[in-house]
């Protein structure tokens, strides 16, 4: 089932007080040490916000637990339909814990290590499935960043957590 931005959406409705939530997102890096980060497509909740792969998280179904396993089984499907790579849960780790906008807190994995390659593949084959089920795909650009400083250069708005994110794992602070 793919996530939808109700949640979100009901965070933003005029005059409503702004609601925390949790959500989930993936550091992906490549083998030469850069980061994937990812733009909003101009028809979501956050238009053409740059950000790290993931999402809000869902409640956990009638007598489910939300635990650290289904926590990472929500990131590592994120990371499925955002960016077209499959990692199992397992293979993601709980990097760090970040608290931004409206008190949300966010939940950031470690993916295993891809090429380049590999990431611009599932990109493009994500986007292709979206288009192919008459959908516009969620996602309409990725780079591929090295330091905080290479985030100045992303034209539009940027997730709070990107930059301090970034830095963290660049080693920059």
């Amino acid at each position: 089932m793919r996530v939808t931005y109700r949640h979100y959406a009901l965070r933003r409705v005029a005059g409503a007080a702004a609601l925390p939530c949790l959500f989930v997102n993936i550091v992906q890096p490549t083998t030469d040490g850069r980061v994937l980060a990812v733009r909003m497509s101009p028809y979501t909740a956050a238009p053409g916000r740059w950000q790290l792969p993931g999402g809000s998280v869902e409640p956990p179904r009638e007598g489910e637990a939300l635990d650290e396993s289904a926590l990472a089984g929500q990131a590592a499907r994120e990371l499925l339909e955002e960016v077209g790579i499959g990692v199992a849960a397992e293979e993601l780790r709980l990097w760090v814990v970040t608290r931004g906008e409206n008190g949300s807190v966010g939940l950031t994995y470690l993916a295993p290590v891809l090429p380049e390659a590999a990431l611009r593949a599932g990109f493009t084959a994500a986007a292709e499935a979206d288009r192919a089920q008459g959908r516009a795909p969620e996602l309409d650009d990725m780079v591929l960043v090295r330091s905080p400083g290479e985030l100045t250069g992303l034209a539009g708005p940027h997730a709070d957590y990107l930059e301090p994110i970034v830095r963290r794992y660049s080693g920059h602070g």
